[in-house]
């Protein structure tokens, strides 16, 4: 076949596709709107026929040709797809000796090859398509699942009547508060009527970010009691995986809701009505993003203003356990979010306890082989514990660094973890998950632990001094930390 049948033969295009089988029909299909752009290159004559039937520029040559690049014309980017490894590795490094600036995108049939590729460097893409096709099944199928679910709670919802308690964890943080708030948001959506919604929660809201989110948003929390929750036909948790873990709730409550992005830490799953886990992602927050967009719901600026925010609190600014789908549901809340009272909310003002806590921490640390403990003794404020942690995990030589304190009714310890061998909430709840409410992510963790017997005991301080010893060597012999010297920082 004449190569001058072509329409491309000197000039400049952006694609070039060397060897086009099923894959190359596919990439050609996608980037069909540049058809003019594209230029095929294949040794089967009645396959650079037909393409060039369908108005694609197309020439027949062997990719092992010493000449293979005589008269073609530049290019940015080029997909090499041949089913062979050797000769896709081989074309690669002739690709890249002829257009050294232009990207490149080769295939390989195996994991093996994919290894080697990857060692050599030279290929910015590699393509595995069964990996690929994989991760697009994946994609596709989580988000009919989410479409499915968002219309199965609104459903839900809608034929309701009465009082509806949305619960958030103890001591909520922005993610609980907002996920609370979405969840009221997408109720009177649904039914704005026959419905009347409560927000609940128990402990306090101490932390000064969310102390202000709560204030400038003006949502309306109700501290949980037990008439009020009596006075709710129905109940959803959210930010919290079951009745009794991290909220208030008796294990055997009926819930009607529950939609985290944690696990379970006792491993039992408990089965509401609708029940949405999913703890591949970042944030609660990021769940009820999605629910809003696909039910395409309008989301208030105050709504966006809380969920942007839950999302990047319980991220640490997409820095923790963040996923793509964290960072697409961010996205879609940035152009509806007020970015003053944004900006408001992550620069409040600083309590003089939350200062003398943080004092105390950084004076009373203890290092051991890359451990941190740090004792503040009595504290009114318990969000200033993690505070605390996010500080003094970034003291150099610290891989883990533990800050606890006790208040008039539990020892309190607020964990921050970089050692990527450690799960960390999963060593919290094995330590102390008997004797307490306790768990949390890899990197982060804590532990509520009642002082059923002690209330009346008023030397809290001493207290802890003489109890704190033996529930620390329930974590230090999980992690096989043995007594030692303490490090030197």
């Amino acid at each position: 076949m004449n190569e001058s049948a072509t329409h491309v033969q000197k000039g400049e295009i952006k694609y070039l596709i060397l060897g086009c089988g099923n894959l190359g029909y596919h990439i050609i299909q996608e980037l069909f709107p540049e058809i003019s752009k594209i230029l095929v290159i294949d040794n089967n004559e009645d396959r650079v026929k037909e393409l060039r039937d369908q108005k694609v520029n197309a020439m027949v040559r062997e990719l092992d040709d010493p000449g293979l690049f005589t008269n073609l014309p530049s290019f940015s980017i080029a997909f090499i797809l041949t089913g062979n490894n050797d000769l896709n590795r081989a074309t690669v490094s002739k690709v890249r000796a002829q257009s050294p600036k232009s990207l490149i995108v080769v295939r390989t049939k195996d994991p093996i090859n994919s290894s080697e590729l990857e060692k050599d460097g030279t290929a910015d893409l590699i393509l595995y398509p069964q990996k690929v096709a994989a991760q697009t099944a994946v994609h596709q199928i989580n988000k009919i699942y989410a479409t499915r679910q968002s219309q199965k709670l609104f459903d839900m919802i809608s034929k309701w009547h009465g009082t509806f308690g949305i619960i958030a964890h103890n001591n909520p943080d922005p993610d609980a508060i907002s996920s609370a708030l979405a969840l009221s948001s997408i109720a009177h959506e649904a039914n704005p009527e026959k419905l009347k919604c409560r927000l609940f929660y128990s402990g306090n809201i101490g932390h000064q970010e969310n102390r202000t989110l709560v204030n400038l948003l003006e949502v309306k929390l109700e501290k949980l009691t037990p008439e009020n929750i009596h006075e709710c036909d129905y109940i959803a948790l959210v930010d919290s995986p079951a009745p009794g873990l991290n909220n208030p709730l008796s294990p055997n409550t009926h819930v009607h809701i529950i939609i985290d992005h944690h696990e379970n830490p006792t491993g039992t799953e408990f089965r509401a009505e609708f029940t949405d886990i999913r703890p591949g992602l970042g944030a609660t927050a990021s769940i009820f993003t999605q629910y809003m967009k696909e039910l395409d719901i309008s989301v208030e600026k105050k709504v966006a203003t809380g969920l942007l925010y839950g999302i990047r609190s319980d991220t640490k600014d997409f820095k923790r356990n963040v996923t793509p789908d964290d960072l697409y549901n961010a996205a879609f809340l940035l152009p509806l979010t007020d970015l003053e009272l944004l900006d408001e909310i992550m620069s409040p003002s600083v309590s003089q306890e939350t200062l003398d806590v943080l004092g105390e921490a950084i004076r009373q640390k203890k290092i051991r082989s890359g451990y941190l403990f740090s004792n503040v003794g009595y504290i009114r404020d318990r969000d200033s514990l993690p505070q605390a942690a996010d500080i003094l995990i970034n003291l150099e030589g610290v891989n883990t660094a533990i800050v606890y304190g006790i208040t008039d009714q539990s020892i309190i310890m607020s964990v921050r973890n970089r050692d990527v061998r450690l799960h960390i909430g999963n060593v919290f709840q094995e330590a102390f998950g008997d004797i307490g409410d306790a768990g949390g992510h890899p990197n982060m963790a804590a532990a509520t632990i009642p002082l059923s017997y002690f209330k009346l005991v008023r030397g809290k301080e001493e207290l802890l001094g003489l109890i704190i010893e033996p529930l620390l060597r329930r974590f230090t012999d999980i992690i096989g930390l043995e007594e030692g010297e303490t490090d030197e920082i």
